[in-house]
């Protein structure tokens, strides 16, 4: 056995990611990968060669994790060259730049990766001293047989799904089906699916054909409208306009495995019903069998097809693994990817986590975590849990003084990639220190797993805790939604919970929730019912630095859950906050009385003044007079001239206490 702790099994995105974060802390890791080059998917797929994740070249921006937003291919290093900018100018590239993507993001990395090594089965090894209590014993295409600690699948979804009916022999796959639309030249085509890359089939021969329609169990679902970006996207929509204009292109709606499809004689193909079928002689030819329209006869499809394409996605290979792995599918329209657990880990087996792609039934449907710009994040995510488990390294955190709150917060969901593209499933995490008067900041942890959070970061929450995540409206995504309403955006604080486009929404706890509050929260909410929570108003530029907008409802929402006084003071202030109050704000405690904070000049008090932030009054001596050299005394004389020193003020406090 060649052993590794951990063995990583595909190096197509989600598995070179995960060997970057790896090799950054230095752990001992193999990638296995069947192909002769890493991003094997993308030298084939998708057919017609043009990628719809985008490359948003320009932002205006110049903060690199802001710009991650709007880069949906690039993979998370420390290497500017290795951003996806570099390779392609379009904004859907094409998909050999991702091929040479990866190529370069494996070579310049040096990625430890197996090629020409296909892993054809995965069995179990008991041992109580492994990690987990077992290793994984991986056997390749020449017999040779590796173990592991810990396994990352990383394979994606690449089993094309097919549906067996009568007549399915006829059926061409959108894995081999020509690409060429001259080839479609004056046919008439049917398509089975509703997807992206049954519209991309569509749009390639939508000019040559005679007519296509196409055939799916659901109705279309329109990215703008369920926020999905992996329902239709508008680049590949041709068909709509098509269909809904009246120019001989429809859709349809039907179960697939009721239909049956029939060769007449001159090699059309004709669509029927499969209960049709049943009773017929088989030994009978083509006139004998009935068809819909000899009862109906307008029935939808009733005219022949050249050609009928199979365009129905892809699902996870579950056939290298032993049962003893418990690698089971999902249930219902989850069925395409293997059970696993909030922390991406297998609901059947400990130390087995999977990642990319096939990790997506964690959030399908709902948020990113299926395609790249997704699961770099979540990829990340796995990568410090496992540090925290089997290596004593706790979540990265920054401690700060409670002043800090507020920017800290406004910080982030201004600038941060992962909380914007894994939302509702990634957040960060504020706990609260030493009775409120710090706090120290998690950045993008699954909160699947919230209850879990001490120990799966070895962090811990004994004071409460603040969760800063992005959400979009209760009721403005779904197929059947119109997202171009009049009104449909909210622009007064006030309204915030009335927010549809994603905008950040902070969460109050006083404890840290329960693994029974997690699994009895409201449907569709992301986390269970706070203590206290806040919207920040959606903003059309996703700019949430207004002041009066953003920033300041939110200061007083931080405020009242921890009663205390968050806002900045000039010194002059804290001065005499000290001589009249026994309790300071946070701001003049951690800053003025330590000697921190901006020094007073005439400019900065005339601008103070100006803005209603200080009174203009003179200050004069105890006896009424004049100062000494015969000019009026102002607050700002006293800063100018540091007659009052920090140590005798304190002194003077304290006194005053005792």
């Amino acid at each position: 056995f060649l052993y590794h702790d951990y063995c990583v099994l595909g190096a197509g995105p989600a598995g070179l990611q995960a060997a970057y974060f790896l090799q950054r802390a230095g752990r001992d890791y193999v990638v296995f990968e069947r192909s002769h080059a890493p991003g094997s998917f993308f030298a084939i797929y998708p057919r017609h060669r043009k990628l719809i994740s985008i490359n948003k070249r320009h932002t205006g921006k110049s903060n690199g994790e802001f710009n991650l937003r709007h880069d949906w291919n690039s993979l998370l290093s420390h290497d500017p060259r290795l951003l996806f900018r570099r390779y392609s100018r379009q904004f859907f590239p094409h998909a050999d730049a991702m091929v040479r993507y990866l190529e370069d993001f494996a070579a310049l990395l040096e990625l430890r990766v197996r090629y020409n090594t296909a892993i054809v089965h995965v069995t179990l090894d008991k041992d109580p001293q492994a990690w987990n209590g077992h290793y994984f014993v991986l056997t390749d295409q020449n017999r040779q047989n590796y173990k592991c600690s810990c396994l990352l699948v990383a394979t994606g979804t690449w089993v094309p799904n097919v549906v067996n009916f009568p007549g399915s022999e006829y059926v061409e796959g959108y894995e081999t089906v020509s690409i060429n639309p001259e080839d479609f030249a004056g046919q008439t085509v049917l398509i089975l699916g509703r997807g992206n890359s049954a519209f991309e089939t569509a749009e390639n021969i939508l000019g040559v054909t005679n007519f296509i329609h196409m055939v799916s169990r659901s109705r279309v679902r329109l990215s703008w409208a369920t926020h999905y970006v992996g329902d239709l996207r508008a680049i590949n929509n041709g068909l709509l306009d098509t269909y809904q204009l009246k120019s001989l292109d429809g859709l349809l709606e039907g179960d697939l495995e009721d239909l049956a499809i029939v060769k007449d004689k001159k090699g059309k193909l004709h669509i029927t019903l499969r209960f049709y079928l049943e009773n017929r002689n088989t030994s009978a030819g083509f006139d004998s069998i009935t068809l819909p329209q000899d009862e109906l006869d307008n029935f939808a499809t009733r005219a022949p097809y050249d050609r009928v394409i199979r365009c129905l996605g892809w699902k996870f290979d579950f056939s290298i693994y032993n049962r003893s792995l418990r690698m089971m599918p999902g249930r219902g329209n989850k069925n395409k990817y293997p059970q696993i657990k909030p922390s991406y880990e297998s609901r059947g087996t400990r130390g087995l986590f999977v990642l990319g792609t096939a990790s997506h039934s964690v959030d399908f449907r709902k948020s990113a975590g299926g395609f790249i710009h997704g699961f770099r994040y979540t990829t990340r995510a796995v990568h410090r849990l496992l540090e925290n488990r089997h290596h004593g390294v706790p979540w990265p955190s920054t401690v700060y003084p409670i002043t800090q709150l507020t920017n800290s917060i406004i910080k982030r969901v201004n600038e941060a990639s992962g909380l914007y593209q894994m939302f509702s499933v990634l957040a960060d995490i504020i706990l609260l220190r030493e009775n409120a008067t710090a706090f120290e900041y998690l950045e993008e942890y699954p909160v699947g797993v919230l209850a879990e959070l001490e120990t799966q970061t070895g962090r811990n929450a004994p004071d409460g805790l603040f969760v800063v995540i992005m959400e979009y409206g209760r009721n403005f995504s779904g197929a059947d939604k119109d997202v171009f309403y009049y009104n449909r955006a909210v622009g007064e604080a006030q309204h915030a919970w009335q927010s549809n486009f994603l905008h950040p929404v902070i969460y109050y706890y006083k404890h840290l929730p329960t693994e029974r509050e997690m699994r009895l929260r409201p449907p569709d909410w992301p986390l269970p019912r706070p203590d206290a929570i806040h919207h920040i108003v959606e903003d059309f530029l996703t700019d949430w630095t207004a002041p009066n907008a953003h920033i300041l409802p939110l200061r007083r929402f931080l405020e009242n859950c921890l009663s205390t006084d968050l806002r900045n003071f000039f010194a002059e202030s804290c001065f005499l906050f000290a001589l009249t109050r026994q309790k300071l704000p946070p701001f003049c405690q951690q800053g003025y009385l330590r000697m921190q904070g901006l020094a007073g000049s005439e400019r900065l008090r005339r601008h103070a003044v100006e803005a209603g932030l200080l009174e203009d009054y003179a200050v004069t001596d105890f006896s009424g007079d004049k100062l000494p050299d015969g000019r009026q005394g102002s607050r700002d004389q006293l800063l100018k001239d540091h007659v009052i020193p920090v140590r005798p003020l304190q002194h003077l406090v304290n006194a005053k206490d005792e």
